[in-house]
């Protein structure tokens, strides 16, 4: 009775707490004057302190009031509503904003009874709010994550290396319209962009992606490979923000229906810019923009840090020395193929060459080399820039795609009269660039007595040295996977990623994998037979050659990645 008498001194979701035996009076009467004296909430306090189960709590209050319950796991933060309210509020008060419609909030909190917070936040925003009880931890964990997202996306954008607002950025149209010049000029967009670019280009990104959608707007770049998100700015600013980029990459700001391909410079110092080659693409609701982000210090990273096995290093080196022939560098886009190619050029750009190099567009400069940035609008093609090096006396040429029959054709006879060249071709290994040559309609005689090496390559990420570990994998399971029995036999040590403040997920940097495949008498005969890429296949493997899988699982041998990430990248 003497319980039931002092619970009379209690009321609202303390007394119901009591009363469900959620939490002990005595306990709670603690609580309670800690929490006054901490400035804190009593429910946060309570849950801090492990003093009883949130979700308990959260029921408890529910039924009390007749307050609707809410699982916070099954809805996605709205950082536009969040905006409507104060965040000095959210952060007194340890409440969210979860949804508007029309004039009226509903906000997520774990204690109804808070009138004051609810006072606050209508006084401040003019609407009606609707309290809905959420669970006290993951509110502060989704009020942590919301103001973060915030600050990525908006707020706190100083930066202590770079003026914001005031960076070197070439490709600044003047003559923009004026109609824009609010959109363009404003400043925290501005900002805004400038801190997610430079972002991008400290964490060593490869693209950024600006991707506008019905309800919201997401920022996300590409790190070793794979995409993340890295702001959620509000869906308003998407019109402006893309408009920022593209006047900056001068491309048609009013122009809104077909896809557009720009360049922005940005200078860091007086010894490093950043290239960015930009595209935008006309979505549902609006347009996204991707840029890549082409850093000259990534084609000189030399070729030791490739990733080539000593033979398949020893094969490049031997014919990048040829005075002709033509090397073919292959893979998806993003493995690595520009890197490879530059890397050749740079061990072949000495003052007693003349090289030369057509791109769309060029994506890294290289002092000595003669490079052209083709543009079929004004009739500068592959075909077109090649026939124009011929005739400008040169030793090395680089064509940065083979495209169509016309380019192959010249770029075939380039290398059997002489010349040594290089470039690129989509194929998913060595011996299928062969065949696909054939389909393209190059003759088979030409292509087997021109192409004289052709390296596949992938790009898979490389285990953080810090912190990955063993792990123990069966060996019926590293059989399935393709190891042979030699290796098994001697014992293998299999590293996964764990994860650490100084990696991403585990992994750090990537390392290249490859199948560099020469073209022997006999696959060339196969070629001027008929042959296919499975034959040709087959003769790779009787002379040698081993394939993207074989070398990935090589790399695992040697710790330098994982089995999951060479699952990733290459096919069994």
């Amino acid at each position: 009775m003497a319980a039931t008498a002092s619970q009379t001194n209690l009321a609202g979701l303390p007394r119901r707490l009591v009363q469900d035996g959620i939490i002990s009076e005595e306990q709670l009467h603690k609580a309670s004057a800690a929490a006054r004296k901490q400035k804190v909430p009593l429910v946060a306090y309570i849950v801090n302190e492990d003093l009883a189960d949130s979700r308990a709590i959260a029921v408890a209050a529910s039924h009390e009031f007749g307050v609707p319950l809410l699982d916070l796991d099954a809805i996605d933060i709205d950082i536009d509503v969040i905006r409507a309210v104060d965040q000095k509020l959210i952060n007194k008060h340890r409440v969210l904003p979860l949804v508007k419609r029309g004039h009226r909030i509903f906000l997520g909190i774990s204690d109804p009874t808070n009138l004051q917070a609810i006072d606050d936040i209508k006084f401040q925003t003019s609407l009606r709010i609707d309290p809905v009880v959420v669970e006290q931890d993951k509110l502060e964990d989704r009020i942590t994550k919301a103001i973060e997202a915030i600050d990525t996306s908006m707020s706190s954008l100083e930066d202590d290396d770079f003026d914001l607002e005031n960076l070197d950025i070439a490709g600044d149209d003047d003559d923009a319209e004026e109609v824009q010049r609010d959109e363009i000029e404003d400043a925290p967009v501005v900002r805004f962009v400038n801190k997610i670019l430079l972002d991008a280009i400290k964490r060593g990104a490869s693209d950024v992606h600006f991707e506008p959608y019905e309800k919201y707007f997401r920022v996300r770049t590409r790190l070793d490979g794979v995409l993340s998100e890295v702001a959620q700015p509000p869906v308003i600013l998407a019109p402006k923000v893309c408009a920022r980029l593209k006047v900056m990459s001068r491309m048609d700001i009013a122009e809104r229906r077909v896809p557009q391909d720009g360049r922005i410079k940005m200078r860091l110092s007086k010894n490093r810019a950043i290239d960015f080659r930009v595209n935008t693409c006309p979505t549902l609701y609006g347009e996204k923009v991707v840029l890549r982000i082409l850093d000259p210090a990534t084609a000189k990273i030399g070729i030791e840090a490739l990733g080539y096995e000593d033979e398949q290093k020893s094969l490049y080196l031997k014919h990048l020395a040829k005075p002709y022939g033509m090397i073919l560098v292959t893979g998806p886009t993003g493995s690595g193929k520009t890197v490879s190619l530059y890397t050749g050029l740079g061990i072949l750009n000495t003052e007693y060459r003349n090289i030369s190099t057509a791109e769309d567009p060029a994506e890294i400069n290289l002092p000595g080399v003669n490079q052209v940035n083709v543009n079929p609008k004004v009739g500068l093609t592959f075909a077109t820039a090649l026939k124009a090096f011929l005739r400008q006396d040169p030793d090395v040429i680089m064509v940065g795609e083979i495209r169509d029959l016309e380019t192959a054709d010249i770029a075939i006879k380039a290398a059997q009269t002489g010349h040594l060249v290089l470039s690129t071709l989509h194929t998913n290994d060595a011996p299928r660039t062969l065949s696909r040559l054939v389909d393209m309609g190059v003759k088979p005689y030409a292509i087997a007595t021109s192409v004289s090496l052709i390296i596949a390559q992938r790009l898979a990420r490389r285990l953080c040295d810090n912190c990955k570990e063993v792990t123990d994998v069966p060996r019926e399971a590293l059989e399935k996977e393709g190891f042979e029995p030699a290796d098994l036999e001697r014992g293998l040590t299999i590293f996964r990623p764990k994860g650490c403040k100084q990696c991403n997920d585990g992994y750090k940097g990537r390392i290249g994998i490859f199948q560099v495949m020469e073209v022997s008498e006999t696959m060339g005969r196969i070629i001027m037979e008929g042959g296919n890429a499975i034959q040709l296949a087959d003769q790779a493997v009787i002379e040698g050659v081993i394939d993207l899988r074989r070398a990935g699982l090589n790399k695992v041998k040697e710790g330098i990645t994982s089995l999951e990430e060479v699952n990733r990248v290459t096919i069994d």
